[in-house]
């Protein structure tokens, strides 16, 4: 089985309290983009095998994808058996959900396989028990998310922008840029909140991007914002850092805009660029 693993951005982030576990509520507006990994499930196996040639991708319990599958098995009661061999597109530790996306990718994989024996509610609450993220990915249309991303209301109006995506090719730690960020510090004066945007607000590229967690990474990484004033130089209508970063996108208002512009951008040492759009139709959601 051969099935497609959807990076994710976060259009905009708001950071709104953090919880006695540790975790932070977050108010945030998420969509799946083109750039995808490709991962190949084959059953006629024993136990659970992660293949993969990406240097920094575990091949072991460490792997999301890994996880997912021996959650799967040890729920569903089913021998586990399937080797999982990923072809990594999407940056590791960039902001973008990779490990994530695969993980959402091999459950539902799994569930179909096997005839389905959870309900895709069954399966979200699995989701969730591997990952902020990997809740949302499992659903793969545009959402409004809470709590620590798990509670999804779907966002019907965006539209299927072009997006540049800019990884500037080092990691950046989840864990270490939320332990760093500051309630009431950040700067941004934009005021998106659960009562200033619902699922009926339209979303302006101009003005709704916004992320508290970029002033925390763009202060030990300069690149941030030097890539968000490219994608801008370049004729995005706004810019952003997506998740905990690194990686910066910009929201361009046509296809032939983003491509001059993609033929423009000149990567710096290490640095990928991305030209992929906003995917928002039914089609989107994996499996």
């Amino acid at each position: 089985m051969r099935i497609l693993s959807p990076a994710k951005i976060n259009l905009f982030l708001r950071v709104t309290g953090q919880r006695a576990d540790g975790y932070h509520e977050l108010f945030t507006l998420m969509s799946c983009v083109g750039l995808a990994d490709t991962i190949d499930l084959y059953f006629e196996t024993n136990g659970i095998i992660i293949r993969c040639d990406h240097p920094q991708v575990p091949r072991d319990s460490g792997n999301l994808a890994y996880r997912a599958a021996a959650l799967f098995f040890k729920r569903s009661g089913i021998p586990a058996g399937v080797a999982i061999t990923i072809d990594k597109k999407i940056p590791v530790a960039a902001g973008l959900g990779g490990g994530s996306s695969n993980a959402a990718a091999v459950l539902k994989a799994l569930n179909r396989h096997f005839n389905n024996p959870f309900s895709l509610d069954q399966l979200g609450k699995m989701a969730a028990g591997l990952g902020a993220d990997v809740p949302f990915l499992l659903y793969g249309r545009p959402a409004l998310a809470t709590g620590i991303g798990d509670r999804l209301v779907p966002y019907p109006l965006l539209r299927q922008y072009p997006v540049i995506i800019i990884n500037p090719g080092f990691s950046v730690s989840t864990a270490e840029t939320y332990k760093n960020y500051c309630f009431g510090l950040t700067n941004d004066k934009k005021n998106i909140n659960n009562h200033s945007f619902i699922e009926r607000t339209a979303f302006d590229a101009a003005t709704h991007l916004v992320n508290d967690l970029e002033s925390v990474t763009a202060a030990r990484h300069p690149e941030i914002d030097r890539a968000k004033q490219r994608l801008l130089d370049h004729g995005a209508i706004g810019a952003l850092m997506s998740g905990s970063g690194p990686s910066v996108f910009g929201i361009f208002p046509d296809a032939q805009i983003a491509e001059q512009a993609f033929n423009s951008l000149i990567g710096q040492a290490n640095e990928r660029i991305f030209l992929t759009e906003l995917l928002t139709g039914e089609d989107t959601a994996q499996g």
